[in-house]
């Protein structure tokens, strides 16, 4: 079986390990996102995808545009079995699709949560469970025919970084399994009906107010690491923890102070915070913050 594989996170290069490593299936090609300049220095560096495939004695391709004519002649001049898409960042033309049969791995049930942040949303609304779905691409924003549908369990304090993580893993053994199995599945038409979809995460998107204590915690679990959550003055919320979400408060209003966290009011419910962040300073513990500010019972943070 000869697969070309299009990805370019880190999480698609776990992807990628996996299908090398399993016996039976030869990736031919690896199409990835050009090198891109990172951190300070700006040093020009490959998506992980690309190391591995390199280190596999994989040809790797990174056009910057994967609809320009000669770009398509060259996917369509590779002969494969199938192609797996795992987070490519590229629109597949309509010639590439009917190449091969190209196989896509998304991270919601779908046809729910469609685009580009199914994670984090999945965590904003407080889904206890979530999973990976295999559909057959078509010209659409993820709406192809589903293959399978893997699912898990989200745990109540779960953050994001975990749950990338344990569907990283979802998603590696369902492409093998739709791999090696791809005959005995019936795609099946999306419920349109059912549809939703999620826009791509901005840092604007991190900023809170103390209203709702769940949905707050709910947003640091999903915008952990980045964007983080911050308030209007930038003071970023580092680590919290959802009490309750019942009671009726003043807005931001320090209710209780302990030997190593705060308890801060919201309109409805309560948090309790342990580590901040001042715009343009380090990380601290939360006493420190407070006491540096002043900020004592009744006071609100801010």
């Amino acid at each position: 079986m000869k697969i070309i594989f299009m990805g370019t996170p880190d999480y698609a290069g776990r992807i990628l390990e996996k299908i090398i490593t399993t016996a039976g299936i030869e990736v031919v090609a690896v199409y990835t996102q050009p090198d891109k300049p990172v951190g300070r220095k700006k040093i020009l560096t490959p998506p992980i995808v690309k190391t591995i495939a390199l280190q596999n004695g994989i040809s790797v391709y990174q056009p910057n545009r994967l609809r320009d004519e000669d770009i398509i002649k060259e996917v369509i001049s590779i002969e494969c079995d199938y192609i797996v898409v795992a987070a490519y960042g590229q629109i597949l033309p309509k010639e590439i699709l009917n190449h091969a049969p190209c196989i896509n791995l998304h991270a919601s049930i779908l046809p729910q949560y469609r685009g580009a942040s199914p994670i984090q949303q999945t965590l904003l609304n407080g889904d206890t469970t979530t999973g990976v779905t295999a559909m057959l691409m078509d010209e659409g924003l993820d709406t192809g025919d589903i293959i399978k549908i893997a699912t898990i369990d989200v745990g109540a304090d779960e953050m994001a970084e975990s749950l990338f993580e344990r569907l990283t893993d979802v998603a590696s053994d369902l492409t093998v399994d739709v791999l090696q199995n791809f005959a005995t599945f019936t795609p099946q038409k999306q419920n349109e009906a059912l549809a939703s979809h999620c826009k791509k995460i901005t840092k604007q998107d991190g900023e809170i107010a103390f209203e709702n204590a769940e949905e707050i915690f709910n947003k640091y679990r999903a915008f952990t690491p980045w964007p983080g959550i911050y308030l209007a003055s930038g003071l970023k919320l580092k680590e919290i923890k959802l009490l309750e979400n019942k009671s009726q408060n003043d807005s931001g209003k320090i209710i209780q102070i302990d030997k190593d966290a705060i308890i801060v009011g919201c309109n409805q419910g309560t948090l309790q915070v342990s580590r901040v962040q001042p715009e343009s300073k380090n990380e601290m513990d939360v006493l420190s913050y407070i006491n540096g500010k002043r900020l004592n019972l009744a006071d609100t943070l801010s």
